[in-house]
């Protein structure tokens, strides 16, 4: 059984997202870090993080386990006065963003608060339902992908994510590597899209930042997560685009590909969407402050 040494260091590089980063919260050296995380992975007999030039992307064995422990070594600290010397707090915040942000990236960065005391209420969906759920104070903060537009609210950037557009490895052996090189939407325009929503929103975009129009490929699949769309690339439904953070393990894997290399990789800014006038909420600030903080961290999505 890994010990609560080797858990606590693969928890810190969970929810830091680095091993540098980890390895600064606990006072040691990221060789000390990675040689744990070694450990740990040859105990367990599974691969726990993909490595990329941005950190780490967890797998799905280790989001598994990082919800099995944390609770438990997080309860450890608190009674045995660890190193966690920070006040209790008290209150609920009430907290909107899409289900694959908040799953992958805002809720883990949150966990460790709620063993202050906090309370937190997550409400997934679409961006412009949940401003407008934060401008009714039915949410007390968003994470949103659109900046907001309300009177009401107050718009801060968080992080930018990347955006990749990616298929199975067999699409390379359906397209000309020629035409793809220097006529990617041509060269890609038979092939099948899976898609977010029925208006293409993410692969429009992508297709008007890149090649000037709208994308013409027949659409295959149609499915309301992100992680979802990667499942159906991955499984040969089509191909898509997607944030970098979501198809990072896939790629790094092999079992997606990219398909176009930009110079320049077309991003999207997340905000933090606030109300304006809210009264002052001591939990609400240690939540947003968290947030920035831990974008920081991620260095972008």
């Amino acid at each position: 059984m890994p010990s609560l040494d080797l858990l606590a260091t693969f928890l810190e590089i969970y929810r830091a997202g680095s091993l540098s980063a980890a390895a600064q919260r606990l006072g040691v050296t990221q060789p000390a870090v990675t040689g744990q995380l070694v450990r740990l992975e040859e105990q367990i007999g599974e691969q726990l993080f993909v490595r990329s030039r941005r950190g780490v992307a967890p797998t799905p064995r280790a989001a598994a386990l990082a919800a099995r422990v944390s609770l438990h070594l997080d309860g450890l600290r608190d009674v045995l006065g660890s190193t966690d010397t920070e006040p209790a707090l008290r209150g609920t915040v009430r907290i909107g963003g899409a289900a694959e942000a908040m799953t992958l990236r805002v809720l883990p960065a949150l966990a460790p608060l709620t063993g202050r005391g906090l309370y937190l209420h997550a409400t997934l969906g679409l961006a412009q339902d949940l401003l407008a759920e934060l401008a009714e104070g039915r949410l007390d903060l968003v994470v949103s992908a659109v900046r907001p537009t309300h009177r009401a609210l107050l718009a801060a950037p968080l992080v930018d994510e990347e955006f990749v557009l990616v298929g199975p490895p067999a699409s390379l052996h359906t397209v000309d590597a020629e035409r793809l090189r220097t006529a990617p939407a041509d060269a890609l325009a038979a092939l099948p899209l899976v898609a977010y929503a029925e208006e293409l929103p993410i692969v429009r975009r992508y297709w008007r930042s890149e090649f000037g129009h709208r994308p013409a490929n027949p659409v295959a699949l149609v499915v309301a997560d992100l992680r979802a769309v990667l499942a159906a690339v991955e499984a040969g439904a089509g191909v898509s685009v997607l944030p970098r953070y979501i198809a990072e393990p896939a790629l790094a894997a092999g079992r997606i590909v990219e398909l176009h290399h930009p110079e320049v990789p077309p991003l999207n800014t997340l905000y933090l969407a606030t109300r304006r006038g809210t009264p002052a909420n001591p939990a609400l600030t240690v939540v947003r402050d968290r947030l920035i903080e831990a974008a920081a961290e991620w260095g972008g999505l």
